[in-house]
């Protein structure tokens, strides 16, 4: 079996699951470990439209008249990104691709090793985001159960206020998941067919972020 060292020369990968299942959470001491980047969409973005590029304005365009940005912008900031020396040996991907026109999208400029899927029941998502915090400065996310900043409402990263979002009330979040799993399904199916897919099911609303991490470490070693 492969050592982790030797793998994170190649590995290639997504992180796919509903909204709250971890992604990012899981994603970012990923990297630590596996010394490659972890890549947010959200994130590159966001970042687009704080230093006002050309493709920030066009991205904020779109959002005012209620558009959803075209895939070709999004798939254009990942090549990008990935093109970048940090991402010779590997990444992994949080919140791309989410259709399959995407993930074909992604076809065309890199091929992936692995897709991690977060098998989590709603009732602990529910849970999960109801206790989510969210930095108003740099997006950074804790919880107050499981993931506590050193100072309550300061974000450990950045020193930025800690928020509750909208969007993480128990009814809208289980709207936003009923509208995941019936437009992400096919992708999920897609992937599964390349034998790219593995599944990490976390019943456990309290369970630490490192022991999940370990499992998804696990899966990756096994899968490569």
């Amino acid at each position: 079996m492969h050592q982790m060292n030797e793998l994170a020369q190649a590995l290639k990968i997504v992180m796919f699951g509903p909204p709250g299942s971890g992604k990012g959470t899981y994603a970012s001491r990923m990297r630590e470990k596996l010394n490659v980047p972890h890549i947010s969409t959200g994130d590159l973005v966001r970042e687009e439209i704080k230093y006002r590029t050309s493709v920030g304005r066009r991205i904020e365009d779109y959002s005012r008249r209620g558009e959803f940005v075209p895939d070709e912008i999004i798939t254009e900031l990942l090549r990008q990104r990935i093109s970048q020396p940090d991402s010779t040996n590997g990444f992994i991907l949080d919140g791309f691709p989410r259709t399959i026109p995407q993930a074909k999208a992604l076809e065309k400029i890199t091929s992936m090793d692995v897709v991690v899927n977060l098998d989590v029941p709603d009732e602990i998502i529910i849970d999960r985001l109801s206790t989510r915090l969210t930095c108003k400065k740099c997006g950074a996310i804790f919880n107050e159960r499981t993931l506590k900043p050193k100072v309550a409402g300061v974000c450990d990263k950045c020193g930025g206020p800690l928020y509750k979002r909208d969007d993480d009330k128990p009814e809208v979040v289980q709207e936003r998941l009923n509208v995941y799993r019936k437009q992400t399904k096919p992708l999920l199916d897609y992937y599964k067919e390349r034998s790219l897919v593995e599944n990490l099911s976390n019943r456990d609303a309290d369970a630490p972020p490192e022991k999940i991490v370990e499992k998804i470490m696990e899966l990756i070693e096994t899968h490569a």
